[in-house]
């Protein structure tokens, strides 16, 4: 099996995850969904997403509670049963180990910043660190947002202005690549979307100081379409010893919305292979009718 066919059976446990938050989730249904042992299931789980199931669904608990203490006036008693939590107590203990403050004062703290407009971003400026740009930006816009989250307290969002965008925008970064040079690289985010039209998706690039592009992946042959919850995707490139930068980021072609979180940027090993877009890719092998008597057309 390969690494992608494990990478498709983990995205749908997460789907699965998603569905069923508030749900007695167990390790050993969980393996039987994707059709491994637990044992399999466990050790193929980390190596993608980099933590435990435990560890993932307690996050994902803990962040849609989260929102709902901030967007409800349910009773933090029966947002800890609902989330799988024995007591309020055990809730409090992981909350704030999670978040370093209770429930209770999370929900002032944020009531209060969202009462006078100061916590959601909604304006065209990137989150720190990052840019947005494409081919028409303008009809797209960009923020964080602290109410549709994977994990923690923000994610970002990428959005069109309305049904008539066109073109394509990116929220990205670049870097210099002297650290990865020589190394494959994998870049990984938690992606949701919502009516995305035509398509979305992670993408890198490697470039040489010249401006030639050495590698490249962005996933358009397996976009991102329609409405989606929470899932875990990635691109993965070895970097030349020749490269001078890397850039990545997501990118959102058409109308839709997209929010992306807990990202990485990694150097792996070669047992995940590389995602790049071959150019190659879909060529025959050998020439086809040199004499143009091969004609489908009806005559």
């Amino acid at each position: 099996m390969s690494y992608q066919d494990y990478e498709k059976a983990i995205q749908r446990s997460l789907n699965f995850i998603e569905q069923h938050l508030t749900d007695k989730l167990q390790l050993h249904h969980l393996a039987e969904h994707a059709g491994y042992s637990r044992f399999h299931f466990q050790r193929t789980f980390r190596k993608i997403i980099g933590k435990s199931v435990a560890e993932y669904i307690r996050e994902r608990r803990l962040t849609e509670s989260a929102r709902i203490l901030i967007t409800t006036d349910q009773r933090i008693i029966d947002i800890a049963m609902s989330y799988g939590f024995n007591s309020q107590e055990s809730y409090t203990r992981a909350f704030k180990k999670f978040y370093e403050v209770t429930p209770g004062d999370y929900r002032k703290l944020l009531r209060k910043l969202i009462s006078k407009g100061e916590f959601i971003v909604s304006t065209n400026n990137a989150p720190t660190g990052w840019i947005m740009t494409g081919e028409t930006p303008f009809d797209y816009e960009t923020g964080l947002d602290n109410r549709v989250v994977n994990n923690g307290i923000h994610s970002a969002y990428l959005r069109s202005k309305d049904e008539k965008a066109r073109g394509f925008a990116t929220l990205m970064q670049q870097i210099k690549s002297d650290q990865y040079r020589g190394e494959r690289v994998r870049f990984s985010a938690f992606v949701k979307s919502t009516d995305v039209k035509e398509a979305a998706g992670l993408w890198m690039r490697v470039d040489h100081s010249s401006g030639e592009v050495l590698a490249f992946d962005n996933m358009m042959n397996r976009p991102i379409k329609g409405t989606n919850e929470w899932n875990h995707y990635s691109v993965v490139l070895d970097i030349p010893v020749k490269s001078e930068a890397i850039a990545f980021g997501v990118m959102l072609n058409g109308s839709g919305q997209i929010w992306l979180d807990k990202l990485g940027f990694e150097i792996v090993d070669v047992s995940i292979p590389v995602t790049e877009q071959s150019s190659t890719e879909g060529l025959s092998h050998e020439p086809v009718n040199l004499n143009f008597e091969e004609n489908d057309v009806a005559r």
